[in-house]
């Protein structure tokens, strides 16, 4: 019998199922892991509207952490959104202390589609040791520019690079459109969109860093790891019209003959 090979997700629940954690599992299971969830908030969403979220306490969140590892051997996770800095530094801190080599993705999620904002300015003196806990962080350009908003793109990419790793999303690029970057401390990785166009879905965000994690999780580099995301989130993008994707049954059929 195969064995499963567990990853983590750490986010909140939406009902559609276009974002969050049952977006994340699902990305998790077509390529074959066996997704486990922490769930942060409750919100009141579909996939065009964001009216309400109801934040789960960060104890409660430690909690439902905690006993996960205590049955599960989890070397990758995923977070998505968390009521505060603060609460998110307490959240990497666990993680790193029940697993001194967890490989945590974070995607900084500010604000979401429809507007409704998520961290508060006042937490930001949080950032930088949040950071140094993570192996990569994904945002957009609109999220990187609100991190730190004295400084410019530029600036702030220099700033966080110097502490971990930054996939940064271009799908709100100003300028090459679709064109994602991935820089690391030492150098700058151009990730060029493949399809000639996409189809904008709900959740889009989290799917990406979901696939970035679970190819970590299944031992590439960061650079193979940032490039076949890029692939899988396109397709995943091309799958329909409509604002909900669905997920290649292909990553799938490719996982369990990697795994025969």
């Amino acid at each position: 019998m195969k064995k499963h090979q567990y990853i983590l997700s750490v986010a909140g629940f939406d009902p559609s199922s276009g974002a969050g954690i049952t977006s994340d599992i699902k990305t998790f299971e077509a390529h074959g892991l066996y997704g486990l969830s922490v769930c942060t908030a409750v919100t009141v969403q579909n996939d065009i509207q964001f009216t309400e979220c109801k934040w789960i306490e960060a104890d409660f969140i430690l909690k439902q952490i905690t006993s996960l590892f205590e049955r599960f051997e989890i070397p990758t996770v995923k977070i998505g959104i968390v009521q505060s800095w603060k609460v998110l530094k307490q959240i990497v801190f666990l993680l790193k202390e029940l697993n001194p080599k967890i490989t945590i993705v974070l995607d900084p999620i500010i604000k979401a589609s429809a507007g409704y904002g998520f961290h508060t300015k006042e937490s930001q003196s949080e950032l930088d040791d949040i950071w140094r806990f993570c192996t990569v962080i994904t945002p957009n350009y609109d999220e990187i520019q609100q991190l730190y908003p004295e400084k410019s793109v530029e600036k702030t990419v220099q700033h966080i690079s110097r502490l971990t790793n930054v996939y940064l999303k271009g799908g709100h690029r100003p300028d090459k459109k679709g064109f994602d970057e991935l820089f690391t401390n030492q150098e700058v990785f151009e990730i060029p969109p493949i399809a000639d166009s996409i189809f904008e879905k709900h959740g889009s965000g989290c799917v990406l860093s979901s696939t970035l994690a679970l190819y970590l999780a299944k031992g590439e580099t960061l650079v193979n790891a940032s490039i076949k995301t890029k692939t899988y989130v396109e397709d995943f993008l091309n799958s329909n019209k409509s604002l909900l994707g669905t997920h290649s049954l292909l990553a799938d059929l490719n996982s369990l003959k990697s795994n025969t």
